[in-house]
């Protein structure tokens, strides 16, 4: 296998910058949660704190003692219980929005845009629904806003060399793509918006935007109906169903199917997305390291024992030259070192709400596909809410 070719094909690959500007002001950061409506999600709070060029100036928080704690753990001498006042008295560059729960990030991103912000890091899933993604695309992009979403695999120095290996003819023609969910409790509606997310905003990079989407969701193997549908948790609205079956046409002809299960039996193992070609297939692990592997050999034989080849920055089966850029991508580090960098070169982020807004739509088109008895439904969607709602 030629390992210098993927290395080769990805040189020109974005390399972000230290952002150490010497004697430059540091950019002011504020911080918004919700403690006991999603907290501060996966550290998009402490991040900026491992950033030498930022600064968090303030935090928002509606729940009074979680912003206590939040102010201590940040300490920080200026908390806010509104942070449409935090962000109109500090004025941030920057602004973090960091609740799990999605309810409110419409809102809170809208006003950090209309505050003057200049970049947003925003938790995942993005927001609700489509028309909800399609309010903040318009108003950031009549700002000049930057928004960059945390799903983190897409910041990971080693998914370039995946897509060089797909490029370069390795892995063989690309037949479809496969992903699946934790299937623990959620399966289902929920595992669909939690972490299927992360699955659908890599098959937008891999294979382009979809066309057409077909679903069915079921509720203990049966069709779920109106009378199944519920409000899901974090905030993530109506809901439904403890297995769903989706599968996906792409602009690139490549077809990609997502599968999720309650308690599939699986012991949370089979998180991922698999590229399937005829020559081999990738295994993309979701927020692990290393983040994929390389199984060379037609997937379909049994004639040899299947190899697992970590695939790193520098390649299929190589040392892993960049541990820091891997641990950066865990802790959010790189993915708000983009962001800067978006800003400062007038660039869209490498996850920026136009990607959000695709996984967004992804999403809800498997409601919509059930609905319709599962028939294709084409993007863009013609519903741009949750169809599941006020479903009778």
């Amino acid at each position: 296998m030629q390992r210098r070719h993927f290395i080769a094909a990805t040189s020109a690959a974005v390399i972000l910058p230290h952002l150490a500007f010497g004697d430059s002001p540091k950019r002011k950061v504020a911080v918004i949660g919700h403690t006991g409506r999603g907290n501060y999600g996966h550290g998009l709070d402490t991040v900026w704190q491992q950033i030498p060029a930022t600064e968090i100036v303030a935090v928002a928080d509606a729940n009074a003692a979680g912003l206590q704690k939040a102010q201590a753990k940040l300490k920080l001498d200026r908390g806010f219980a509104d942070y449409r006042q935090m962000l109109s008295d500090v004025q941030p560059e920057f602004v973090a929005v960091a609740p799990r729960y999605i309810d409110e990030h419409r809102d809170m991103i809208l006003a950090a845009i209309d505050a003057g912000a200049k970049g947003i890091y925003c938790e995942k899933a993005f927001c609700r629904t489509p028309a909800e993604a399609d309010e903040i695309v318009a108003a950031a992009d009549k700002q000049g806003v930057k928004i960059a979403v945390a799903h983190r695999n897409r910041y990971h120095p080693a998914l370039p060399q995946v897509k060089a290996l797909i490029e370069s003819g390795e892995l063989g023609k690309l037949i479809e793509m496969r992903g699946r969910g934790v299937g623990d409790r959620r399966g289902g509606g929920e595992d669909l918006w939690v972490l299927g997310s992360h699955v659908f905003n890599l098959v937008d990079y891999f294979a382009g935007a979809p066309k057409f989407c077909s679903a069915v969701m079921l509720q203990k193997g049966r069709p779920v109906t109106a009378a199944d549908v519920r409000e899901g948790g974090e905030g993530l609205g109506p809901l439904a169903g403890n297995e769903l079956h989706a599968r996906y046409e792409t602009e690139q002809g490549i077809v990609a199917y997502y599968d999720t299960v309650a308690d599939d039996g699986t012991n949370r193992q089979a998180y991922c997305l698999q590229l399937i070609g005829g020559k081999g297939m990738v295994t993309i692990f979701i927020d692990q390291n290393p983040l994929a592997y390389f199984s060379p050999g037609n997937p379909f034989q049994t004639t040899k024992p299947r190899k697992w080849l970590p695939i790193t920055s520098a390649g299929v089966d190589q040392p892993e030259p960049n541990p820091e850029g891997c641990r950066e991508t865990s802790n959010h580090v790189r993915g708000v070192k983009d962001l800067i960098a978006a800003v400062d070169d007038n660039r869209a982020p490498l996850c920026s709400a136009t990607d959000a807004r695709m996984t967004v739509e992804m999403i809800c088109s498997a409601f919509a596909s059930h609905m319709a008895e599962g028939k294709r439904v084409a993007f863009p969607l013609e519903n741009r809410g949750n169809a599941l709602a006020g479903w009778k």
